[in-house]
C-alpha cells in the first residue's frame, strides 16, 4: 500500500534501528528520504540497499533546524509528508488505519496527530503514561517544525488537524547506560525550557511560529508544563512520579514498569530540578548571569 506520502528520518549512527524503521515507512511511503548528520557506522549502506534515498546535512544540535531543512531541500513531489524518527516504527492497525483514511480526509485538513507509545526494556509501556500525542504527518508546504529548545512540535501553516485512533512505537534498541547519557544531556536542555517558562531568557528562533497555532494537544501539553513550572522544585517531580506509579497504575506493569516511571518521571525530572537548582543558587534572578553562566558551564548560548 504505496500512499503519496514522504517520509523523512533524521539519522546519526542508528545502525540498530534504520532497518526497521525503513520497512515500517515502506508499507505506507512512496518516498523514503534520511537526513543524515554524517553516520560514521553502516547506517547508510543500510539504508541504501534497502532503497531509501540518502542526504546529508551538519547537525547542530537542534533536531527543529535539520528536520526544516529536509523540508527545504529534498526532492519532495508527495502530498504528504511523515515525520519518523530512526527508533520509532508504526503498528499495523496504524498503517491500515492511515491508508483507509487518508484518501479521503477533507481539502481542510492539513495534519493528522498519533498516540506515541514507549517500549523500555522490550516492554510496551501501557500503564502510568499520560497519553502522547503528536502530529506527525502534514500536508508539504502546510507545515514546518518550530525551533524550540524542547519539546518541538510540527505547526501547520494552514487548516487543521485530525486524530486517527492507533498508535505507533518509540523502541530504542541501545542498552540502559545509552539511555542514562541521553537523559543527562537532555536535563540541561529541560532546564533551559523551564527557567525560560520563568525568566523569559530566550527569544523564540522562529518568529514565523507565532504567526501559527499548535495542534490541540500540543497546546496541552505547553500548558501543564506551565503549571509543572510553578510548582516547588524537588517536590513536583516527587509528586509527578507518585501520581504516575501508584495513581495511573504504573506499578502493575512490574519490575519494567518500576524502572521506566522511576527513572523518567522520578530521577530524570529530579536531574532537571538539581540543573535549575545550580543555575539559580548561582546567579540568583539576574538573567543576564544565569544566560553567561549557561554559557560557560554547558556551552549553550541563549
Amino acid at each position: 500500500m504505496k500512499l503519496p506520502i514522504s517520509t523523512i528520518i533524521l539519522t546519526y549512527n542508528e545502525e540498530k534501528h534504520i532497518e526497521r524503521c525503513i520497512r515500517s515507512a515502506q508499507q505506507f511511503s512512496e518516498a523514503i528520504f534520511l537526513v543524515d548528520s554524517f553516520s560514521t557506522d553502516q547506517t547508510l549502506a543500510i539504508a541504501k540497499s534497502l532503497g531509501a534515498e540518502v542526504y546529508q546535512n551538519k547537525w547542530e544540535n537542534n533536531h527543529a533546524k535539520q528536520f526544516n531543512w529536509g523540508l527545504e531541500n529534498l526532492p519532495i513531489s508527495t502530498e504528504w509528508v511523515f515525520r519518523l524518527d530512526a527508533d520509532e516504527y508504526l503498528t499495523d492497525e496504524l498503517i491500515a488505519e492511515i491508508g483507509q483514511k487518508l484518501p479521503v480526509l477533507a481539502r481542510g485538513i492539513s495534519g493528522v496527530v498519533f498516540e506515541r507509545k514507549m517500549v523500555f526494556l522490550d516492554k510496551l509501556i501501557t500503564k502510568g503514561m499520560l497519553q502522547m500525542n503528536m502530529l506527525r504527518l502534514f500536508r508539504y508546504g502546510q507545515g514546518f517544525c518550530e525551533d524550540r529548545w524542547m519539546d518541538e512540535h510540527i505547526v501547520l501553516t494552514q487548516g487543521k488537524s485530525i486524530h486517527f485512533n492507533d498508535y505507533f512505537v518509540d523502541h530504542n534498541l541501545n542498552p540502559l547506560d545509552w539511555w542514562i547519557q541521553k537523559h543527562n544531556n537532555y536535563a540541561i536542555r529541560e532546564a533551559i525550557d523551564l527557567l525560560n517558562l520563568e525568566y523569559q531568557l530566550v527569544v523564540p528562533k522562529t518568529a514565523q511560529a507565532k504567526q501559527y497555532e499548535l495542534s490541540t494537544d500540543a497546546l496541552s501539553k505547553r500548558k501543564k508544563k506551565e503549571k509543572y513550572a510553578h510548582m516547588p522544585l524537588f517536590w513536583r517531580s516527587f509528586i509527578y512520579f507518585v501520581y504516575r506509579y501508584f495513581f495511573k497504575l504504573g506499578f502493575t506493569q512490574g519490575k519494567e514498569g518500576f524502572l521506566w516511571h522511576f527513572l523518567q518521571g522520578w530521577w530524570y525530572r529530579t536531574l532537571v530540578d538539581a540543573k535549575v537548582y545550580e543555575v539559580k543558587k548561582a546567579c540568583g534572578e539576574d538573567k543576564e548571569k544565569i544566560r553567561q553562566f549557561i554559557a560557560e558551564n554547558y556551552q549553550i548560548k541563549l
